[in-house]
């Protein structure tokens, strides 16, 4: 997430009117200035316990830094997920606290250091890189395309009925944060082994970014609560959440914060929504980082009343054409050549065949001339299975093929359940 439009940059320095800027990684010792750094661009500060935590899930191999002399001016870090494609997972380099200082914007450090790391991500064998943009202007020029959306609802309480009234199951219980830490994380792998953009949590993960709870990081919200919904005694979806008091002439209006809610069943979700619009002395429930296909839209006798809001969410690039496709499985079996687009990036340019059998791909160099051509932006764009083909094709996106290639190619690509990432990184 970064606040620069840069220019050219040339390997891993960048030449601006004599100066050079160097990229490099920052090392143990330059690790906490590197933290500080990324939040200057955002107008923040890094605590001791922020430091501290970011530590945890992004180790020091992972971070770049831009120098211009003895200054470290611009950064860009990684965390080593595991991450959910159709199908699958595969190895991904998740891009975070990308910055470069407003007194070097628009020199050409951020090309450096996306460059850098591109080039260091393929170097681990990681086939893919995603990201959160700040801003949606930034990452297409370095190949990054839009993968999915998520979704924000705000409901108000006395709105939120179940088609046909079923009577509430199975029963539901508070947890500490800390025990939380034993229920969660079984619902939330199930969860994620069948959608894609989802990431593996490790333990470090969940300690220190998901249960995290530091009072600067509530928003006005009180502290975090944890409820777990259980069938049979067994633990099957859960929520966490916070509310914020407010009263309005004498009478309760307070508001439900959903930071995230997963079950492992249909019922399981209707049940620990119920829960969600049933919290006392609050009159309406917002979440975000929904997924657009979230099964409340055809639960609640009302959906129009959830004030359905999509907005970006991951965007990825194919740092290795051949891993990333060949990563991931599909929904029908063809073959199709496409010709690739990437300047950025230039071993990947060329064109290239797809030939899926079984669901498994195989991806190899080809002569032929492309059925269809597309650049680097779209590719990942349809990669997760979730933006279509043909949506890109509509928009003058993706070109040079006829009706019935592109709809082989859309169907080939297209997944079952569409992608979705609960929570920036």
């Amino acid at each position: 997430m970064a606040l620069v439009t840069p220019l050219e940059a040339c390997g891993d320095t960048v030449q601006d009117g004599g100066m050079r800027i160097d990229v490099r990684q920052p090392g143990e010792d330059g690790y906490e200035r590197w933290v500080r750094v990324a939040e200057i661009p955002f107008g923040e500060e890094a605590t001791d316990a922020d430091i501290a935590r970011i530590r945890k899930t992004l180790p020091v191999d992972r971070a770049l830094a831009a120098f211009d002399g003895d200054d470290m001016i611009g950064v860009a870090g990684a965390y080593p997920l595991t991450f959910t494609v159709p199908g699958t997972t595969i190895p991904a380099g998740g891009v975070t606290m990308v910055g470069v200082l407003p007194s070097h914007r628009r020199r050409g450090v951020l090309t450096a250091l996306m460059r850098d790391q591109l080039s260091d991500l393929r170097e681990r064998g990681e086939g893919i890189a995603v990201l959160w943009a700040s801003e949606s202007l930034i990452y297409p020029r370095f190949g990054y395309g839009l993968a999915s959306w998520h979704g924000s609802i705000e409901i108000e309480k006395d709105r939120a009925r179940f088609v046909g009234d079923p009577p509430p199951e199975g029963r539901v219980r508070m947890v500490s944060l800390s025990d939380a830490m034993k229920a969660l994380p079984p619902i939330y792998d199930y969860v994620a082994r069948e959608r894609p953009g989802m990431l593996g949590r490790t333990t470090d993960w969940w300690e220190t970014r998901r249960l995290a709870d530091p009072p600067e990081h509530r928003d006005g919200y009180g502290p975090a609560f944890c409820a777990i919904w259980e069938e049979a005694g067994e633990a099957e979806a859960y929520a966490l959440y916070r509310t914020k008091g407010s009263w309005h002439e004498g009478f309760p209006d307070g508001k439900v914060q959903v930071i995230e809610a997963l079950s492992t069943t249909s019922t399981g979700t209707r049940e620990i929504w119920r829960f969600l619009f049933g919290i006392d002395l609050t009159t309406r429930v917002h979440a975000a980082f929904l997924p657009v296909d979230h099964p409340l839209l055809h639960m609640l006798t009302q959906p129009d009343r959830l004030r359905f809001r999509m907005g970006a969410a991951l965007w990825v690039r194919i740092v290795e054409v051949r891993e990333a496709l060949q990563g991931r499985r599909y929904t029908r079996d063809g073959s199709f050549t496409f010709g690739l687009e990437d300047a950025f990036c230039p071993w990947n340019e060329g064109t290239w065949r797809l030939t899926v059998e079984d669901g498994s791909a195989t991806v190899e160099r080809s002569r032929d001339e492309p059925d269809l051509r597309l650049g680097a932006v779209e590719l990942g764009s349809v990669y997760l299975g979730g933006l279509r083909i043909l949506e890109h094709a509509r928009a003058g996106r993706i070109r040079g093929a006829d009706e019935r290639t592109l709809a082989l190619a859309d169907e080939i690509f297209r997944w079952h359940t569409a992608p979705w990432c609960p929570e920036i990184f």
